[in-house]
């Protein structure tokens, strides 16, 4: 099949290799020559081109397959004001997202694209009807140039990974469009850290090599090491996940016995901003200022061979400097989630040490920017969107329940949310009867809750309609239900292992179906967060020796997240889909003369 033009310009413009093809990855790569005068290039004092150039690096992270603008909460960025008020913006969409980017590379002929992970994999229904294709023709249409590997990029596992670098149609839904075969990412997905059990050899490349009129800058490509814990079994079979720094130092090395000395890690791991508002000063001197989570961990200890981290996973945005081990200053950002805001990283390229320059005073400059949309919008993106929806049209507008308003989930910014009680109960409905697996009570898991249930209309529906589409948003997996024996003494446990072990640092509150109750004191720390005493079902105190019947989504069954105690679950009944039971409660609990309101919210008491 001849190459697209798209192809084309991916080739023209990458290297990619890894250790084996150590030697061969010194050929140089044609570009096509630029307009004289366009270099961004620093004149000595006699006004000839001196020896650095300005290198514009743009990035993002967590797209997660949002080509239309994301709705509620989910499509907003917190902006700080300058009399500290903080307000409101809309953002994202990838019509914005390409003209975002397409405006800011204007003017910079020394431009490359990254991306930290996680393009798709819980995406809307746009794009996870498809297997997530239209995302990937998108993010080839805006011309990205690298992205590491995220955890959700094995949802499906490594076979479908691999199909959407290199192209063909699924293997069980065939191909979407008469005479279209789907030709695959024309950008290298990098996976350093992510290895095949049996061979040892990286599932994709590690690495990658851009080149432009000689300026050349490496970038390694991990995702997180805990991937195993938050991803469905069958997604990672197979494969083994390395620790983070030891392989990009590992690369470092071999990129630069290549001759490469700059170098941007793309890691898909992130952070957690002393503030939510995308233009806070993360450097800040005060206390309580800056960046916590498990990447300021892996910034200061990737080696100073690295020039810049671009992070993602943790859906924060932020543009801080964290010294690296010789401790000069070093940039970290992230650009919050779903395409609202984009970094630009700004790289001085030395021409004669091949390295970018940082001294013991300044690192390269990082801000991040918000994708509006008062911006003309990218006609390609139109139409591909169009193209698309056209596709999906008979499924997404179905109808499937209403609302009185906004039911926050994944904005809600608290413990507990509004839709994760619904959806809780949607679990419990479907899994009560004695015949679907006799539940007394359902769990789910925040992580699954990708979006709010906004009450404004995406569409023609009408305002507070909710359709099909937006249901699979707000629950796109469709993990299988599954009803398990737990003792009183296992399900506190697993109320526990919130707070405690692995998400002690950034707890994960499981969303509880109406009756179950209980005190959760945030002052404390690790399992004692949780009040044993506190613990009730349908007002009667939990017994630690009484068999209950739990209903929770098929991840969490097999102790995703960290919820060790659900393994030992005994008697597993499988029912309906997550996403059935969420539609089928939508249905049968609202109506257009009497909508669902958003409940209260009140099953957990935190104390803080």
């Amino acid at each position: 099949m001849p190459a697209t033009p798209q192809r084309r310009r991916a080739i023209s413009r990458l290297r990619t290799g890894s250790a084996a093809l150590a030697a061969a990855v010194g050929i140089g790569v044609t570009v096509a020559a630029l307009p004289a005068g366009a270099d961004t290039v620093h004149p000595d004092r006699t006004g000839h081109p001196g020896r650095t150039v300005d290198v514009q690096l743009l990035s993002f992270n967590d797209f997660h397959g949002n080509l239309e603008p994301p709705q509620g909460s989910s499509g907003t960025v917190e902006e700080l004001q300058a009399d500290g008020t903080k307000k409101t913006v809309p953002a994202g969409g990838v019509e914005y997202l390409a003209q975002s980017l397409r405006t800011a590379r204007k003017g910079h002929p020394y431009s490359v694209t990254a991306a930290a992970g996680d393009l798709v994999g819980a995406s809307p229904l746009l794009s996870g009807l498809f297997h997530d294709e239209p995302t990937i023709e998108a993010m080839n249409k805006l011309g990205l140039d690298v992205t590491s590997v995220g955890n959700h990029e094995f949802d499906e596992g490594r076979a479908e990974l691999t199909r959407l670098q290199n192209g063909g149609c699924h293997p069980k839904d065939g191909c979407y469009e008469d005479g279209k075969k789907f030709a695959g990412a024309d950008f290298p997905y990098l996976t350093a850290n992510v290895t095949d059990e049996k061979t040892g050899k990286p599932l994709l490349k590690p690495y990658t090599v851009w080149r432009h009129k000689g300026v050349k800058i490496g970038f390694i490509g991990v995702t997180l090491e805990g991937t195993p814990d938050i991803v469905s079994a069958n997604g990672v079979k197979g494969l083994k996940f390395h620790d983070e720094v030891e392989t990009i130092n590992k690369y470092a090395k071999v990129l630069n016995k290549q001759g490469v000395k700059a170098i941007v890690a793309l890691i898909h791991e992130g952070g957690l901003p002393a503030s939510t508002s995308y233009n806070y000063q993360c450097d800040s001197p005060g206390p309580g200022d800056g960046i916590s989570g498990p990447i300021t961990e892996i910034a200061k200890h990737v080696t100073s061979k690295v020039d810049a981290l671009v992070t993602g996973h943790t859906h924060q945005a932020y543009a801080c400097t964290i010294p690296d081990p010789s401790g000069r200053p070093r940039t970290v950002t992230s650009a919050a989630s779903y395409g609202k805001l984009y970094t630009d990283t700004e790289l001085t390229y030395d021409r004669r040490t091949h390295d970018i320059v940082r001294t013991s005073v300044k690192a390269p400059g990082a801000v991040n920017h918000v994708v509006d949309r008062t911006q003309p919008k990218a006609a390609d993106m139109t139409s591909l969107i169009g193209r698309w929806n056209k596709l999906a049209a008979p499924v997404a507008a179905r109808p499937v329940g209403h609302i009185a308003a906004d039911i926050a989930g994944r904005g809600a910014n608290a413990p507990e949310s509004p839709l994760g009680d619904v959806i809780a109960d949607a679990q419990l409905e479907a899994t009560k009867a004695a015949d679907k697996g006799g539940a007394q009570l359902a769990l789910m898991n925040p992580g699954g809750i990708r979006s709010d249930l906004a009450y404004q209309a995406s569409g023609s529906e009408g305002d507070g309609v909710v359709t099909y589409g937006e249901a699979f948003t707000v629950q796109p997996f469709t993990n299988m239900m599954n009803v398990v024996d737990l003792t009183g003494a296992q399900l506190l446990t697993a109320l526990q292992q919130q707070v405690s072990g692995p998400n002690e640092a950034s707890p994960k509150i499981l969303q509880v179906s109406t009756g179950l109750t209980y005190t959760l004191d945030m002052t404390k720390k690790g399992a004692d967060r949780v009040v044993k005493d506190s613990v009730e079902l349908n007002g009667a105190a939990l017994d630690p020796a009484k068999t209950y019947r739990v209903a929770m989504n098929e991840f969490l069954a097999g102790g995703g997240d960290g919820f060790a105690a659900f393994k030992d679950a005994k008697n597993k009944y499988v029912g309906p889909s997550d996403l059935d039971a969420f539609t089928a409660y939508l249905t049968a609990h609202s109506s257009a003369s009497s909508p669902l309101s958003p409940p209260a919210a009140s099953r957990i008491h935190v104390v803080k």
